[in-house]
């Protein structure tokens, strides 16, 4: 693959890793904030952190050259 390829997808690989990271924040946030969710608040908070961690692996780890 060509230089300019692999940069794009580096760049994409990070943009899509920082969502992740965002929309995983605003659920963890949402979930512990509401009080709606009863007994399920610790499930929806732990699927949340698996999103924010996707996110996180995204952002840190380098794409193979």
């Amino acid at each position: 693959m060509s230089e300019t390829g692999s940069f794009w997808i580096s760049l994409a690989e990070k943009f899509f890793g920082l969502i992740l990271l965002i929309i995983g924040a605003m659920l963890i946030y949402f979930t512990l904030s509401s009080s709606a969710l009863g007994v399920f608040t610790g499930l929806f908070g732990f699927l949340s952190m698996i999103v924010v961690v996707a996110g996180v692996f995204l952002i840190v780890v380098k794409p193979p050259e």
